[in-house]
């Protein structure tokens, strides 16, 4: 084992970094006046929502993560099938992903009343407060994420000293606490999905339809529990959600250049530390980009989009010209290649960006013809999103098919021989683009949970009656964060998609482990033929061989259409879950407005409390099944169907969860933005025909967006990690 190099140490200063300037804009942030005594308490009244329903949801996950780290236990220490590590790197991957979430939603909801309160003074002010407040998110994520694998990559290298297959080891065990983190990801968002829909369901069924008052009017009671549900699920889920993604892109990164330079030593190392070291870098130059963010009074919404995307894009090309000089100063073999690989990643990202933003953005024909259509009514609203969000899939989907072929064939050479060291050079080119796709989280994060402030901070100004000006100011800070959320989510779903392919690859090589360390212990493994394999010195091609991964074996298809099931079950059961508990929104709504006499009149004080509960108590319950679901299939197929019915799983669950996943966040955001567009005045305006018919629309729009849509990246990703965590005991039943 070589000596970790002095560069390495680049990666936890840039994580001490990233913490403490996360640090310093929430410190700045909090220096800020929160506003009138009205804005304080109702900002009082969403922070303590959101804080009591994080507890409840923790509280579920804490149960969850014992059974599970029992689990990995019994299999570590009895079975003797697993790596001892893996307990400990489950529970501090799902640590650090609570964490994140937790940090950015204390952020987001001390930030939205000061960014009303800001938005009095301009438009420039507002933006800067919401924007900075976002960036604590993202900070606080990469400096978590880079912090949890620098500690865990020196602890395992000095445990690990001296082994041949050290570098191995670590890689594949580290990628377990991605399994941890992709856990508390999913109840993060499923919880949080369900949670803010539901209350956000009620609050505009019966507030705008039923009772025609505006969005976020005191009057209505679930408005504070539709503002609580834009922390948790937008903030919290989000955080938690991007924090996995961006720690197993980089993981899974670091196993497939440790197996494609396995023979060369010095070579492995660097392949292994080098993206760590781009995602280190990429903490300093997205700094720059969140500096760079501000905008004019007046400024229209393409202004304040190109505003946002004026940081993102220069942090962009930053990165890119960076790759260049640190993997040439590191000596990878073929660093011009791999250079090229990352940058295809980054374009990939910027791609996506630009396309989700086309159409999704009110300032756009797509979206604009949705709010057209509402002149005919609700149902021709429906059906004119559904084809937009089918539409829109083909554009993600394209970039990330050239991004996977460019990107493989950057790293390998353009070696097309699909010779084992070819394939693995190749497979690794794929990790490192999506390295390059997250480098800029710092900001490309910021972007995103700036969304969810904004809207806050729109909800405080509407229900503290500050005025036709600041509400026009937080109106168009809240339409641009629909749009950089859609951002977001399309972003985190490319990268979702080209992590879980190289997560495939990590897969294969976790197997060879668990084949070895069996083999260790005396068993044989026979192929076909009845000859003996031995998985010691067995390429990625040999193992496609011995388990027959191939289009002609019935597994193989089984496992792909379990996997693709799998993608359109959890959307429903999601789906339902919102529908269920936002029935019980809607009730408790109503029975407010007949039984509590005055609130219509402003003369009564609406029960907030309840529906906060009722959102609670349904999020609670309706998120297990979803998530246990994403953890069981991917063991009972490994049992069942073996190793090339997971890889089939995998694949069937990837290509049908992503292009699922870029339809339902795109068709969802476009819904909400044609009714902003209404509201703006367009086609009658509030109050119309034609608002309520995107009233409805944007109400079917809620859950694809912000429960089903977002939580199929992650599910992905978990089935990938479950199948890598379990490998040990596929192998078992083999």
């Amino acid at each position: 084992m070589n000596e970790i190099p002095t560069v390495f140490w680049l990666v936890p200063i840039a994580s001490v970094v990233a913490l403490s300037m996360a640090w310093y804009f929430f410190s700045k942030m909090m220096q800020a006046e929160e506003g009138t005594q009205r804005m304080i308490e109702i900002a009082e009244h969403v922070r303590k929502g959101a804080m009591a329903y994080l507890k409840q949801q923790y509280k579920v996950v804490f149960y969850v993560f014992v059974a599970l780290a029992i689990l990995f236990a019994f299999m570590a220490y009895v079975l003797k099938v697993q790596n001892p590590w893996v307990p400990f790197a489950f529970l501090t991957g799902g640590l650090f992903s609570g964490l994140s979430g937790f940090f950015g939603m204390k952020t987001a909801t001390y930030a939205s009343a000061r960014t009303a309160n800001a938005a009095r003074k301009g438009l420039n002010e507002g933006l800067r407060i919401a924007f900075r407040s976002g960036a604590v998110m993202g900070l606080v994520v990469v400096g978590l994420g880079l912090l949890d694998i620098a500690l865990w990559f020196l602890i395992l290298n000095h445990c690990y000293r001296g082994d041949n297959m050290a570098l191995i080891t670590i890689t594949t065990t580290m990628l377990t606490f991605g399994m941890g983190a992709s856990t508390q990801a999913l109840f993060a968002r499923v919880g949080g999905g369900i949670y803010t829909k539901a209350a956000d369901v009620g609050a505009d069924l019966v507030g705008k339809v039923e009772a025609n008052i505006p969005e976020d009017d005191p009057r209505n009671p679930a408005t504070i529990a539709d503002n609580v549900g834009d922390n948790v699920g937008d903030v919290a889920g989000m955080g938690a959600d991007l924090y996995e993604s961006y720690c197993g892109s980089i993981l899974s990164t670091a196993a497939l250049g440790a197996t494609a330079f396995a023979m060369n030593g010095d070579m492995q190392l660097k392949a292994v530390i080098a993206p760590m070291i781009i995602a280190a870098v990429g903490i300093f130059l997205s700094l720059i980009g969140i500096f760079l963010v501000k905008t004019k009074e007046g400024a229209t919404m393409k202004d304040l989009l190109h505003s946002l995307g004026l940081g993102t894009n220069i942090s962009a090309v930053l990165i890119a010209i960076a790759t260049f000089i640190i993997l040439y100063l590191l000596g990878i073999e073929n660093w011009l290649g791999v250079s090229f690989s990352v940058i295809s990643g980054l374009c990939a990202g910027v791609i996506i960006g630009q396309a989700t933003e086309y159409y999704t953005s009110q300032s756009y024909k797509p979206t604009q013809k949705i709010s057209e259509a509402s002149q005919t009514g609700s149902a021709t609203v429906i059906i004119k999103g559904v084809g937009t969000g089918m539409i829109s899939t083909c554009i993600p989907v394209v970039t990330i098919c050239f991004a996977i072929m460019l990107s493989y064939l950057f790293a390998n050479g353009f070696d097309l021989s699909m010779s084992a060291g070819s394939m693995s050079r190749g497979l690794y080119g794929i990790g490192i683009a999506a390295v390059g796709m997250l480098s800029t989280l710092g900001i490309t994060l910021a972007t995103d949970a700036y969304g969810p402030i904004a809207d806050n901070a729109g909800g405080n100004a509407e229900m503290s009656e500050l005025g036709e000006e600041v509400r026009h100011r937080t109106d168009a800070l809240d339409a641009l964060g629909n749009t950089t959320a859609a951002t977001g989510k399309g972003f985190a779903i490319g990268s979702a998609a080209l992590t879980a392919l190289a997560l495939l690859a990590s897969y294969v090589e976790e197997i060879k482990i668990a084949m070895v360390r069996a083999a260790g212990e005396g068993q044989q493994f026979l192929d076909t033929a009845g000859n003996i394999f031995n998985p010691n010195n067995a390429s990625i091609t040999d193992f496609m061989n011995f388990f027959q991964v191939n289009l002609m074996n019935p597994k193989v298809l089984v496992g792909a259409f379990i996997g693709a099931m799998a993608a359109f079950l959890f959307c429903g059961l999601t789906m339902g879950a919102v529908g269920r508990a936002a029935q019980s929104m809607v009730e408790e709504v109503r029975r407010q407005f007949q039984e509590i006499k005055g609130i219509l009149e402003g003369k009564a004080t609406p029960d907030y409390s309840r529906c906060v509960e009722i959102s609670t108590r349904g999020a609670q319950r309706e998120m297990i099944i979803p998530s246990v679901m994403a953890i069981v299939i991917p063991i009972i197929v490994g049992i069942v169907l073996g190793v090339a019915g997971v890889l089939g799983l995998l694949v069937g669950g990837l290509s049908a969860g992503f292009t699922l996943a870029v339809f339902m966040a795109n068709a969802g955001g476009a819904w909400d933005n044609a009714k902003k567009m209404v509201e703006e005045g367009h086609f009658g305006g509030k109050g119309s025909a034609c608002h309520k018919a995107t009233i409805v629309g944007d109400t079917v729009g809620d859950p694809f967006k912000d429960t089903s849509g977002p939580s199929l990246n992650i599910l992905i990703k978990l089935m990938s990690m479950v199948s890598i965590v379990m490998a040990g005991l596929t192998v078992a039943c083999m």
